[in-house]
């Protein structure tokens, strides 16, 4: 095994993959664009599941939710697993956590009693906590209060508008009424630097999340008019909600269920009700949290250069999920369109040997699912056969593609109805035929469900994917096609854990 070094794994929450200024998009990331320039950006990198809690759960188990199957926010991680946490302890380093996972433990072994199955979801095993959020955030607001004469008696009000119009019932210009001193993304940041003062004398391995730019898309003042709306992208959709909804019962289900309350705790209506004024503002407000964080990013890169540890640490930044940002007529992470899958990955390895490939973006398919294996390489350990991702160093060292990688991207909805509002009524589907399987490539891109009409686009003719193809008699050879690679897929990534191992008259054999 390789001298230990460090691992700086930062996890942000709900940032858009298209959303990092060397991919041309105009947000001002400078530490972000920092460590871009010293490592390599992966520019079709996506998650294999939303919202939070299956997607970490890709992220930090390196495998599909078909294998993995905490569905959804709230559905147990069965306790079988193992996780880049308890793999890195094999090789002596005490992981430890600033953020959240979203992980709801199994009750088959957890009592039924735990607090953990009252919320959202509680931090995957593991993980040594030195800065989590509490289960109902009462860590940070405890925080907050100390520190904040003026903070509200209902915590969650911090997140209101300072100087809101009156007929405003959602995106706003006002800054949040909590001073960024005191935002989440400050909270975070000092955890972080209060265990890294702690550890700068031996090999660490720290998982530093951050909220934002989840909503509420709020930001502290100066964040909060950083950005001009006018320079904000359009959405893009369809004309109105209506055709949009004819693509599918499930859009139509969302487009008609989700409100803009979820993403504005001012906001009143529905999400697919907002103007084209109104997203770009709300853009504007998302891109200052971003720089907000990408601002507190610089106190932790400064920190590591001045004790002389930037040369020696790996940094991984990656995001759970994304966020459909009033793209389709919609707001949050769901479905199947790219823009709640596809992620930012931005990986730094300091050695000489990745000199080469500095500043270069990688336009290959990549996954969350890469992202357990690549830390493990690092610190000179085994990858699990559980695991169905692939290390992303070789990219680095190599310049290029390893051999035989991957040509398409594969992710996954469930939409069950266990906690949420979900379309399972309005599909007339149940407990275990609510969900959706995604391939594509840079040519097509087949959504299979599992009771429910697929869908089909022609990516080089419909980038937006707006004309669904699959009932095109033209397409029916091509479609079939995706269908096959889809089954053929999951044949191969079924879960195997101890498929290399059998009996045998010598004993117990086990094949590399």
């Amino acid at each position: 095994m390789q001298q230990k070094k460090n691992v700086l794994l930062i996890v942000v929450d709900q940032w858009r993959g298209d959303t990092l200024p060397n991919l041309g998009h105009h947000v001002q990331l400078p530490n972000v664009s920092r460590l871009a320039a010293e490592g390599v950006t992966f520019a079709h990198h996506y998650t294999q599941a939303v919202p939070c809690g299956p997607g970490r759960a890709s992220l930090l188990t390196g495998m599909y939710m078909m294998n993995h199957r905490a569905t959804q926010n709230t559905i147990p991680l069965d306790a079988r697993h193992t996780n880049v946490a308890w793999e890195s302890r094999k090789g002596g380093y005490e992981p430890a956590l600033v953020g959240y996972t979203t992980t709801t433990p199994d009750p088959r072994y957890t009592d039924h009693e735990d607090p953990r199955f009252r919320v959202l979801g509680g931090e995957m095993d593991g993980w040594k906590l030195v800065g989590s959020m509490g289960l109902k955030m009462e860590s940070y607001f405890a925080w907050v209060a100390h520190r904040w004469p003026d903070m509200p008696s209902t915590p969650e009000d911090m997140w209101l508008p300072r100087d809101a119009d009156p007929d405003e019932i959602g995106a706003t210009t006002s800054p949040s009424l909590v001073p960024a001193e005191f935002s989440d993304t400050s909270f975070f940041t000092e955890k972080a630097l209060e265990y890294l003062h702690g550890v700068r004398h031996k090999p660490w391995f720290l998982h530093l999340g951050y909220w934002r730019p989840h909503p509420p898309f709020i930001a502290p003042e100066p964040w909060n008019s950083m950005y001009d709306p006018e320079d904000s992208p359009a959405p893009v959709r369809a004309e109105s909600p209506e055709q949009e909804a004819a693509q599918h019962p499930l859009t139509e289900f969302y487009l008609n269920n989700v409100g803009r309350k979820n993403f504005f705790r001012h906001g009143e209506g529905l999400a697919k009700d907002m103007s084209i004024d109104e997203v770009k503002q709300m853009r504007a407000t998302y891109y200052g949290l971003m720089s907000e964080v990408d601002a507190q990013l610089g106190r932790i890169f400064d920190f590591l250069e001045k004790t002389g540890q930037w040369d020696d640490t790996l940094i991984i930044f990656t995001s759970d999920h994304a966020e459909q940002l009033g793209d389709h007529h919609m707001l949050g992470k769901l479905g199947y369109f790219d823009q709640s899958y596809h992620i930012p990955m931005i990986v730094r390895d300091p050695r000489p040997t990745a000199d080469a490939s500095r500043g270069k973006i990688v336009r290959d398919f990549t996954e969350t699912i890469d992202t357990m294996p690549t830390i493990l390489e690092w610190m000179g350990l085994p990858v699990p056969r559980s695991c169905d991702g692939a290390s992303l160093l070789p990219f680095l060292a190599q310049g290029q593609a390893p051999q035989g990688w991957r040509t398409e991207v594969h992710y996954e909805f469930d939409f069950r109805n266990i906690f949420y509002s979900t379309p399972e009524e309005h599909m007339g589907t149940g407990l275990d035929d609510s969900s959706l399987s995604v391939v594509q490539d840079h040519n097509y891109k087949y959504v299979h469900f599992t009771n429910a009409a697929p869908l089909f686009f022609d990516l080089k003719a419909d980038p937006a994917q707006l004309n669904n193809l699959a009932n095109d008699p033209a397409q029916q050879h091509t479609m079939l096609r995706y269908a096959q690679k889809m089954l053929s897929w999951r044949m191969r990534y079924m879960d195997r854990t101890l498929t290399a191992y059998a009996a045998s008259p010598e004993g117990l054999l086990k094949r590399a």
